[in-house]
C-alpha cells in the first residue's frame, strides 16, 4: 500500500500485524505518531516530514481496528479499550527494539501515548498530549458533567445502543465524517483529505474495535481478559514523569479546554500546557507546523 510517505512497512508485534510509515534515518532520535479516531497516519502527512528532516526516526502506526493492521489470531477479542492502545504501542516498540522515545498523539493515539508514559515511564523520553491527561477514569464514567459538556458526547452514548452500532455499520463514512466537522468547526479539510482517511476505516475489526471501545470506557462492557492487570493500574489513575507538553484547540467541538490545575497532579515531571487558538481536535492535521515544532522541544529536551 502507497502512502504520502512512501510505501508501508510491516511488523508482528504482540496480538497483531501492524501496518506502519518510517522516515528519517534509523539513527536518530525515535518519535512515534498516534492518530486517533476517527482519523489515520495521514494526520501526520505533513508532520512526520518535518520531523525527519530535523534528524528523527519518525514512526506512524495504524492503530489496531484502522487500515492495513490486522489482528493475527481471530481469537483475540476485538477491544478498543485503553489498555489495548497502550500495550499495543508498547508491543510495537518492543518488536522494532526502540528502548526510549518521545510518544505524541491524540485522541485514542494520545491515549495509547499517555499509557505507555504512565506504566512504564523508562520508554518515555518525553509525551506531546493533546487534551491533557488522556487516561480514563473508568470508575467515574458513569457520573454526569455540565450540560454544556454532556451534549458534545452524542456518539460516544449513539455507541452504546444497538441503533449506533447499526449505524456505524450502514454508512461508517457519514458518520465519520460528521464527527469531523463537528469536531474541527475551523479546519476546512477536502472532501479528498476525508477520503485518504476513510480508506482506513474499511478495516473489517473498526467498527468491533469502535463499539467496544466507547462502551468498556462507561464500564458497559468486559474488557480483554488479558488486559485485566494493565487496566487495574489504570484505574489508579497513574501519574505521568516524563517531560510532557499537553495542548488544547480552543475550537475543539468535543474536548472543551481543560482546567490546567484539574489534572496538574497527574503529571510529576516538567509539564507546560498551551492553548492554541483556531484549532479543533485534529491538531497536527490542522497545524502541522505547530504540532512538529512541539515534538522537537521534546527531543531536544527544552520541556
Amino acid at each position: 500500500m502507497s502512502t504520502p510517505f512512501g510505501s508501508l512497512v510491516h511488523i508482528n508485534a504482540g496480538p497483531l500485524h501492524v501496518a506502519y510509515a518510517e522516515l528519517g534515518p534509523t539513527s536518530g532520535p525515535p518519535v512515534f505518531l498516534m492518530h486517533g479516531f476517527p482519523y489515520d497516519i495521514h494526520t501526520y502527512e505533513a508532520v512526520a516530514p518535518l520531523l525527519a528532516a530535523q534528524g528523527c526516526r519518525v514512526i506512524v502506526p495504524y492503530l489496531r481496528g484502522f487500515g492495513p493492521t490486522r489482528f493475527l489470531s481471530a481469537d483475540t477479542p476485538r477491544s478498543g479499550e485503553q489498555a489495548a492502545l497502550g500495550t499495543d504501542l508498547l508491543a510495537l516498540m518492543n518488536a522494532l527494539a526502540v528502548p526510549r522515545a518521545v510518544l505524541a498523539g491524540y485522541d485514542w493515539g494520545g491515549r495509547a501515548a499517555c499509557v505507555v508514559a504512565a506504566l512504564w515511564p523508562d520508554r518515555c523520553a518525553g509525551l506531546l498530549s493533546v487534551n491533557s491527561y488522556n487516561i480514563q477514569d473508568i470508575a467515574s464514567a458513569m457520573r454526569p458533567d455540565v450540560p454544556e459538556k454532556e451534549f458534545r458526547l452524542w456518539y460516544q452514548y449513539y455507541f452504546n445502543s444497538p441503533r449506533g452500532e447499526q449505524g456505524l455499520l450502514q454508512d461508517r463514512r457519514a458518520v465519520c465524517k460528521l464527527l469531523w466537522k463537528l469536531w474541527s468547526p475551523t479546519w476546512a479539510f477536502t472532501e479528498a483529505q476525508f477520503e485518504r482517511s476513510a480508506a482506513a476505516f474499511d478495516n473489517p475489526d473498526f467498527v468491533p474495535v469502535v463499539i467496544q471501545s466507547y462502551r468498556h470506557r462507561f464500564g458497559l462492557v468486559a474488557g480483554d481478559p488479558a488486559l485485566l492487570t494493565v487496566e487495574a493500574q489504570l484505574a489508579q489513575q497513574p501519574p505521568i514523569v516524563a517531560p510532557a507538553l499537553t495542548f488544547d484547540g480552543l475550537d475543539d467541538g468535543v474536548r472543551a479546554p481543560a482546567d490546567v490545575s484539574k489534572c496538574a497532579s497527574r503529571f510529576t515531571g516538567p509539564r507546560q500546557h498551551r492553548f492554541v487558538p483556531g484549532v479543533g481536535h485534529n491538531m497536527p492535521q490542522e497545524v502541522p507546523q505547530v504540532f512538529a515544532d512541539a515534538v522537537m522541544e521534546l527531543v531536544r529536551g527544552d520541556v
